[in-house]
C-alpha cells in the first residue's frame, strides 16, 4: 500500500494521468537498460535485408550470378521498419540506435495498451499493478533494445487483442472504422510473424461465435486484411508464379528436430544434408526448393523416432510456459531473468486453474495463449519468444492474486 500512497493513486482518476505515468515509467526503464545492454549495430539477416533494400531497392538476402532471390525467408515488416529509419537517418553506423529509440517509444506505448486490456477485468488498483509488472518485466524491457521484430509484434498483437475485446462490450455500437482497423492491424501482423495466421482465423471464428459479431463485419475484416497483405502476395506471385506469403517451415522444423537439436534447436548440418542442398539449383526458386529438402529430412527423422518428437514437444511446452531448464543462452539463468519468469509462470498456472471459465473475453485471451504455446512448442525456442505469452501470464497471475484476496476477505 505504501506504493500507492507515494503515487497518490486516488488522485490518478484521470485516465490521461495514468497513461502518462505508465508511459514515462516504461520509457525510463527502457532507456536505462537499452543504454547498457542495447544493440549498437544491425545484425544478421536484418542488416542484409535493410542494406539490399536501401542500396538496390529490392528485399532479398541471396543472389546467384546476378540472379536475385526475392525474400520469402523472413517476414517483411521489420525489414521495412528498419528501412524507413535508413531513409531518414541514412545507412550509417548509428542506424541501429535510431531503430532502438523508436522501439523504446513503441514498447512504452504497449504498456498503455496492456493497461487498457486488463482494466476490462480488474479494479483500477489491480490493473495498475499489472501494468507496472508489464512495464518493468525484465525480458520485455530488454527486448526493446534488441534488433528484433519482437517489440513491434508485441505492440501490434496487444492492439489487436484490445480491439477484439472491444467487440464483446458494444457489439451493436462499434463503428465500421473499428473493424477496418482490426483488418489492417491483422494484415501487418501476418507480415510480421507467421504464427499469427492461425490466431487470426481462430479470432474471427471466436468473435462470430461468442461475441455475436455480424458475418458482414467479419467479411469486412477479411477484406481489409486481404488488401493489406495483397501487395506482398502479388510481389511473390509475380516472382514465383504462386500465391505464397512465407517459406522456411521445413528449415525451422529441421532446426528443432535434427539429430543434434536440443530444446532451443540446433543448425549444425550433416554432410549428407549439405550434399543434398548442394544439388538445389541456384535460381529464383532456391529457397523454396531448399526448404522442401529440409522438410523431407525432418519428416524422416520424426517418422523414425516419433517418441523423440513427442518428448521434444512436451519439453518445449514446459520451456515456453515456465523456463528452459537446459538453456545454453548467455545470461538465461541470470537472477533478474529467471526469478521473474518462474514467479509469473507459477502464479499464472494457478490462475489458469481458478479463472472463471464463463468469461468469454478472458477465454479469448486464454485461447490466444494456448495457440502460441502449441505453435511455439513445435519449433526451436529463443528466450525472447516468452514475451508473447507474458501479457496473458500476467493477467492470469492477477486472476489468482484476486482469487486469494477474495478468499482471505471472506475468511476474515
Amino acid at each position: 500500500m505504501s506504493l500507492f500512497k507515494k503515487l497518490n493513486i486516488n488522485h490518478l482518476v484521470n485516465s490521461k494521468k495514468i497513461y502518462l505515468f505508465l508511459f514515462i515509467a516504461s520509457l525510463i526503464s527502457r532507456l536505462i537498460i537499452s543504454y547498457i545492454y542495447g544493440d549498437r549495430s544491425l545484425t544478421n539477416e536484418w542488416e542484409t535485408l535493410a542494406t539490399n533494400l536501401y542500396n538496390n531497392g529490392a528485399l532479398y538476402m541471396l543472389e546467384f550470378d546476378g540472379v536475385i532471390v526475392p525474400n520469402l525467408w523472413m517476414p517483411p515488416v521489420y525489414a521495412y521498419f528498419v528501412y524507413l529509419h535508413a531513409l531518414v537517418f541514412g545507412l550509417g553506423e548509428n542506424l541501429a540506435i535510431y531503430v532502438v529509440a523508436s522501439q523504446i517509444l513503441i514498447s512504452s506505448l504497449s504498456t498503455i495498451i496492456f493497461y487498457k486490456i486488463i482494466k476490462k477485468f480488474f479494479s483500477s488498483h489491480l490493473s495498475l499493478i499489472g501494468a507496472l509488472i508489464f512495464s518493468f518485466f525484465p525480458i520485455i524491457v530488454y527486448s526493446a533494445g534488441q534488433i528484433s521484430s519482437a517489440t513491434i509484434y508485441l505492440f501490434l498483437f496487444l492492439l489487436f487483442n484490445l480491439f477484439i475485446l472491444n467487440l464483446a462490450e458494444s457489439k451493436s455500437h462499434q463503428k465500421y472504422k473499428h473493424y477496418i482497423l482490426i483488418g489492417l492491424i491483422a494484415g501487418v501482423l501476418i507480415l510480421t510473424r507467421r504464427d499469427f495466421i492461425l490466431i487470426y482465423f481462430c479470432s474471427l471464428f471466436y468473435v462470430f461465435l461468442f461475441f455475436k459479431t455480424p458475418i458482414k463485419k467479419i467479411f469486412l475484416i477479411l477484406l481489409l486484411t486481404s488488401i493489406t497483405i495483397s501487395p506482398y502476395i502479388v510481389r511473390n506471385y509475380v516472382s514465383f508464379d504462386r500465391f505464397i506469403v512465407h517459406t522456411g517451415f521445413g528449415y525451422n522444423l529441421w532446426k528443432a528436430y535434427n539429430l543434434n537439436a536440443k530444446v532451443e534447436g540446433n543448425n549444425i548440418h550433416s554432410v549428407k544434408l549439405l550434399t543434398k542442398l548442394e544439388t538445389v539449383e541456384k535460381d529464383i526458386y532456391y529457397r523454396i526448393n531448399a526448404d522442401k529438402i529440409y522438410f523431407e529430412e525432418t519428416k524422416n527423422i520424426i517418422l523414425e523416432n516419433p517418441k523423440r518428437f513427442i518428448e521434444f514437444y512436451l519439453k518445449r511446452l514446459f520451456a515456453v510456459f515456465f523456463v528452459d531448464l537446459n538453456s545454453s543462452q548467455t545470461n538465461y539463468f541470470n537472477f533478474f531473468h529467471i526469478v521473474p519468469n518462474i514467479t509469473i509462470s507459477i502464479l499464472s498456472f494457478f490462475g489458469l486453474i481458478f479463472y472463471s471459465k464463463r468469461n468469454y473475453s478472458l477465454n479469448y485471451l486464454i485461447m490466444n495463449m494456448v495457440i502460441i504455446l502449441c505453435i511455439y512448442s513445435l519449433f526451436a525456442l529463443l528466450p525472447r519468444y516468452k514475451i508473447y505469452i507474458l501479457p496473458f501470464q500476467i493477467i492470469l497471475s492477477l486472476v489468482f492474486l484476486n482469487f486469494i484476496k477474495d478468499k482471505l476477505t471472506k475468511k476474515y
